[in-house]
């Protein structure tokens, strides 16, 4: 699908845009199973980069502290926790540009670790190169998270310290070293809704499509220059959600950062138009989260199943 077609499909009538989407949905999905992911911060702040929304880059003084990277110990029961908690994978995040050789070796020893409980892992560390990916790859990681952000004729006004193009790179150096591709995007950074289509229709395009979309709506952290932004439109979030799940029928579209700001009927809708997967726990990096009895709450209320459901179990 073009982006005309694509941007056509996204202005359709809500009704019948939401039809289609969970049509989709449930040719390719259960319905009414939701997979849990938990994300912990290994290396908090201090982050080279620019990106305007991140209260973790060096450049801006939002009050977030630079932390060394974690001991194993303390990655291994977090994990723990999130396992007891329902969660199916565990996702690793450290704010840096790209790993060291050292770092990453330490992280590798935290992927073995997380496996060895059971667990898919997931890593976003930012630009990787081949031998890298193929580290971490025998290492036994399941997925990398390298996020889009936004379309690339925005993404300029966003981050100036790495390209689209570097963004670009390093997912296909993830997929060919054989592991998954987790790739989204982040709503309300000032983009238009066409900036959203666009980058949904950049997505579909990837010589090979992710397996995990995540969807954050943006928190504006005080400190960074979108500390003021507006927030989304829930209907927006709603649409760009059904049309990511029409163009990526077979990945797991996850409700990532700003679940905290979304009311009960906000999720419902998103899970209606195709969304199936949350991240569990009190604090996603450094912005707050529902804690696991609110999502089991919620859960309840809408009749989702949400035990121990991985990736692989797709229809």
């Amino acid at each position: 699908m073009n982006f005309n077609e694509a941007l056509t499909l996204y202005r359709s009538p809500l009704n019948d845009l939401l039809f289609r989407a969970h049509s989709v949905h449930r040719e390719h999905f259960d319905p009414n199973q939701v997979q849990l992911s938990s994300l912990m911060s290994v290396k908090t702040g201090g982050c080279p980069e620019d990106c305007s929304y991140c209260p973790q880059s060096a450049h801006y003084q939002s009050g977030v502290a630079s932390s060394p990277l974690a001991e194993m110990e303390k990655v291994l029961e977090a994990a723990a926790v999130a396992k007891a908690e329902g969660a199916t994978r565990f996702c690793m995040g450290a704010a840096w540009r790209r790993p060291r050789a050292g770092d990453l070796e330490k992280v590798c020893r935290m992927i073995e670790g997380v496996k060895a409980l059971g667990l898919e892992t997931c890593a976003t560390l930012g630009m990787l190169e081949a031998p890298q990916a193929e580290q971490l790859k025998a290492a036994g990681l399941d997925y990398y998270n390298h996020n889009l952000d936004t379309s690339e004729s925005f993404y300029e006004k966003i981050i100036t310290t790495r390209t689209f193009e570097d963004r670009i790179q390093t997912l296909g150096v993830v997929a060919d070293a054989g592991i998954n591709v987790c790739c989204g995007g982040i709503l309300g950074l000032g983009e238009t809704y066409e900036d959203r289509v666009q980058m949904i229709v950049r997505l579909s395009e990837l010589s090979t499509p992710p397996d995990s979309v995540p969807l954050n709506m943006l928190i504006p952290i005080a400190g960074t220059p979108l500390e003021s932004a507006a927030r989304v439109d829930p209907l927006d979030f709603v649409r760009l959600v059904a049309l990511t799940r029409i163009m990526l029928p077979g990945s797991w579209i996850r409700l990532a950062a700003g679940r905290e700001q979304m009311s009960d009927e906000f999720q419902a809708l998103c899970f209606f138009a195709g969304a199936n997967s949350v991240f569990l726990g009190e604090t996603l990096l450094t912005a707050a989260n529902p804690d696991a009895s609110t999502d089991a709450a919620l859960f309840a209320r809408l009749g989702l199943n949400s035990s121990a459901l991985r990736a692989s179990d797709a229809l």
